[in-house]
């Protein structure tokens, strides 16, 4: 497709019913805390190497 041919869309509204958008946020919410865990296992263990390099460096 070609720069010509492409067309461009703007979305300027999405209706959507209020107990609906409730149950989407709630869904939205309990999906976040497996991504949360798992983030805080990894920075756990970048500050674990990152200490002990840094801790290693100061003994000599």
């Amino acid at each position: 497709m070609n720069e010509e041919e492409s067309q461009y869309v703007v979305v300027t509204d999405i209706r959507m019913p209020f107990l609906s958008m409730v149950v989407f946020m709630i869904k939205w919410a309990v999906a976040s805390i497996p991504a949360f865990i798992i983030l805080s296992i990894i920075a756990a263990v970048l500050m674990m190497l990152l200490g002990g390099m840094l801790s290693g460096m100061g003994r000599f």
